[in-house]
């Protein structure tokens, strides 16, 4: 198995000069929350509207979903727990499973077929993105408990490490069909930013007066989807179009709400915290 590591340098900070706060896009929200469970979330979409994500807070269970409400149970077969985290247009999934002896583990599906992805020599891995060209996201922990972002090309089995300057620790959380990628990382104060490498160029992605900053998703228009965190610690979901920031709450949990997944027709997928404590998950498409 080849591996690759790919040493980055930070070419450019991303200026967002417009900002468009709860303002923009108006998106149509659908709550989605598995039968009989208070805890669900959904992480991936895609063009056709297939969605994947996992109930239960205890043992994960990976679950698809397609509107109007219908659930299909899928798990890494036996795997003691599942989260299914990105689905592409052809229906590949990519996340990752914990064996029954605790270890985590990435994987892609698709029609049945599972297969392990693990970076060589680690023992911790999540895939995390799936794009359209056989191309996957994600990360592996080292033995000091630290997490570093790397591409897989499905084609070939080869990974690339990205490395990421004044970082101490990141993830890689979606890749788009041009090889674009986003994600997360540490810095060495402890505050988190979320990052967008474009062929080679870094960028730092803060939304503007936040006290953290997550990307998690993006699409073939590139878009980023993530959260971040306000001043009064409240969690807000937010989509990126041509380095404009809008925010983005679910009507049914303003300040809990995280973005997680974006797909090519600007839908969205994540989950919020209800009035009642209960984790649900949500769809919105752009109505505007």
């Amino acid at each position: 198995m080849k591996r690759l590591i790919l040493t980055l340098t930070v070419a450019a900070l991303l200026v967002t000069a417009a900002v468009a706060q709860n303002a923009g896009t108006t998106y149509k929200f659908q709550s989605i929350i598995y039968p009989g469970d208070n805890f669900t979330q959904m992480l991936g979409i895609n063009k056709s509207g297939e969605m994947v994500g996992y109930h239960n807070a205890n043992v994960f269970v990976g679950l698809t979903f397609t509107l109007p409400n219908h659930f299909t149970i899928s798990n890494y077969p036996g795997s003691a727990q599942t989260q299914n985290v990105a689905i592409n247009n052809k229906g590949r999934i990519a996340g990752f499973y914990i064996d029954n002896q605790g270890t985590n583990h990435g994987f892609t599906e698709l029609s049945g077929t599972f297969t392990t992805v693990d970076f060589p020599g680690t023992t911790f891995n999540q895939l995390l993105g799936q794009n359209n060209v056989s191309q996957a996201a994600g990360y592996y922990q080292d033995a000091a408990g630290n997490f570093h972002p790397y591409t897989y090309a499905e084609n070939g089995n080869v990974f690339e490490e990205i490395i990421l300057p004044n970082s101490t620790s990141a993830q890689a959380t979606g890749i788009n069909d041009d090889g674009l990628v986003v994600g997360f990382y540490t810095d060495p104060s402890g505050t988190t930013h979320g990052f967008f490498l474009n062929r080679g160029s870094l960028n730092t992605v803060d939304y503007p007066g936040a006290t953290m900053t997550q990307c998690l998703g993006i699409n073939n228009s590139n878009q980023l989807s993530g959260f971040y965190q306000d001043a009064a610690g409240l969690t807000h979901g937010f989509v990126q179009t041509g380095g404009k920031f809008q925010s983005i709450d679910d009507p049914n949990g303003i300040g809990t709400t995280t973005v997680n997944g974006i797909n090519d027709s600007g839908d969205i997928v994540g989950f919020y915290v209800d009035s009642e404590g209960n984790t649900d998950g949500f769809a919105a498409a752009p109505s505007n």
